[in-house]
């Protein structure tokens, strides 16, 4: 049974054992989450101007769509106030920041029957941790424009604990950051990078569909499995998100149940402590890290 919270007074350590069996947790907007999509949104706004960025769809070329999209994704990544905002939602939600390392803050765009690559991609049903995700990772979700149950994510609880037959046995972290990341921008038309996928027909209903106000938080396990919705609402979904991981659970090893997932290699070396963006000691990481099938460490 999945369970979901609603600006849940549990603290974080009761939260992370409701998430690594399954539950899910919404909050409404915070301060800080506020904060954040208003820099979203103004970003945004100044990239697609003259048009409104939930419609620029409909007036761009896909490769016009595209330049737009690849100014302005690293430029919300990489700004320092993107991360500030991040830590101050953490605080907001009464998560213990010397703990916490932050992965940066994914600006996401799902078009409307228009693109669906690279920048645009829409991602098939997936758990995080067929990407090389450790199972105490947490992720969050915020709607920086308004969203629907046609354009919003879908959840297929009854898979939490059972295996789906998959092809994360052919993923490695390390080869991804090295060659798929970097070819984003080229993929326009068709999606021809190789990720981890489902390999056997998923049973999509019922699922559980979350909609949230902008600026709402929508929290759950990175074992999770879910699916982007094909966006059939005519306007473009503008999201936000980010992941996290105590360092106590990574040093536990604890988290959700792997039930499925042989990928290889580890996202770790991405997250930063919330108070000072240090990152987690190496010998720490190292004991994620493991190597590609057919390789030696």
């Amino acid at each position: 049974m999945t369970v979901i919270f609603l600006d849940s007074p549990m603290s974080d350590d009761e939260r992370r054992l409701k998430l690594f069996h399954g539950d899910l947790f919404l909050y409404s907007p915070t301060a800080h989450s506020l904060e954040l999509i208003a820099f979203a949104r103004q970003m945004a706004e100044e990239a697609f101007a003259p048009h409104f960025p939930t419609d620029a769809q409909h007036h761009l070329a896909p490769q016009e769509y595209v330049d737009v999209l690849a100014k302005l994704k690293p430029t919300f990544i990489n700004h320092p106030r993107s991360k500030d905002l991040v830590a101050g939602i953490l605080a907001d939600l009464r998560v213990d920041l010397e703990q916490s390392y932050l992965d940066v803050p994914r600006l996401r765009t799902m078009t409307s029957e228009f693109l669906n690559a690279g920048l645009t991609l829409q991602f098939e049903s997936h758990r995080d941790t067929w990407f090389s995700a450790p199972f105490s990772q947490i992720n969050y979700w915020i709607p920086v424009y308004e969203v629907a149950e046609n354009n919003a994510m879908a959840f297929h609880p009854r898979y939490f604990a059972g295996a789906v037959k998959n092809s994360s046995r052919d993923y490695n972290y390390t080869e991804w950051v090295t060659y798929g990341r970097a070819a984003a921008a080229a993929q326009v038309d068709a999606e021809t990078r190789k990720q981890p996928e489902a390999e056997e027909e998923i049973e999509r209903e019922p699922d559980i569909r979350v909609i949230t106000p902008p600026g709402g938080i929508l929290i759950f396990s990175g074992s999770q499995l879910h699916t982007t919705i094909p966006n059939t609402s005519g306007r473009t979904r503008f999201s936000i998100d980010f992941r996290t991981v105590n360092r106590g659970d990574v040093e536990a090893h604890a988290g959700a149940a792997n039930v499925d997932s042989e990928c290889t290699g580890t996202n770790l070396g991405d997250f930063l402590r919330a108070t000072d963006l240090e990152c987690l000691p190496q010998q720490l990481i190292a004991e994620y890290d493991t190597a590609p099938i057919g390789h030696t460490a």
